[in-house]
């Protein structure tokens, strides 16, 4: 009787309805009203939101200040006791919490917001690059099915896409000089 338990839950909670935010209030793409979000999208959005570096700083943030105070606690209590001790009005017998793992906590946490931040700044120094190098998208869809408003046509795209391949040709080579010269070889007549 105890499997059967665990089943019956199971179907009764298939058969309540569902939550009104569930049920296509916040229904995204290529879902139709009344719909659930699937679970792949709805693990890709909370992936998105733990990959985002602006976001986890702020999480951060809270979680920092709070870890300071402890630290300044721990100190203090330390400083109270370790004076007590040195002016012989107490003995070494009381236990306190440990500076050195507060302290540790701390600098954790530090370097969790640094690499948070160098990472922000990655992201929007590649997003700069990208729309200086790529300012605008060959439309995928055709005319009057909802393309995206600022796209170039193809035949304005392909000097576009020229230019980048030969600026990929030119890093290529350099860097294939580059190794050649590291390596002491020299490169074969005609070049690559």
């Amino acid at each position: 009787a105890a499997p059967a338990a665990p089943q019956q839950q199971q179907q009764q909670q298939q058969q309540q309805p569902l939550p009104p935010a569930a049920q296509g209030g916040g229904a995204g793409p290529g879902q139709g009203p009344g719909q659930a979000p699937l679970p792949a999208q709805v693990a890709a959005a909370a992936q998105a939101q733990d990959f985002d570096p602006v976001q986890r700083f702020r999480l951060l943030i809270p979680q920092l200040k709070e870890s300071l105070q402890t630290l300044m606690k721990v100190a203090a209590q330390n400083l109270v006791q370790n004076s007590s001790i040195d002016t012989g009005q107490k003995s070494a017998d009381g236990a306190l919490q440990r500076f050195d793992k507060s302290l540790e906590e701390f600098y954790g946490l530090c370097d969790q917001l640094e690499l948070c931040l160098r990472l922000a700044h990655e992201c929007l120094s590649q997003s700069f690059d990208s729309a200086k190098h790529a300012p605008a998208l060959v439309p995928a869809a055709p005319k009057g099915e909802g393309g995206a408003a600022e796209t170039l046509p193809y035949t304005q795209y392909l000097p576009l896409i020229k230019a980048q391949i030969a600026g990929a040709k030119d890093i290529h080579n350099a860097l294939l000089e580059g190794a050649n010269k590291i390596t002491g070889k020299v490169p074969p007549p005609g070049g690559p």
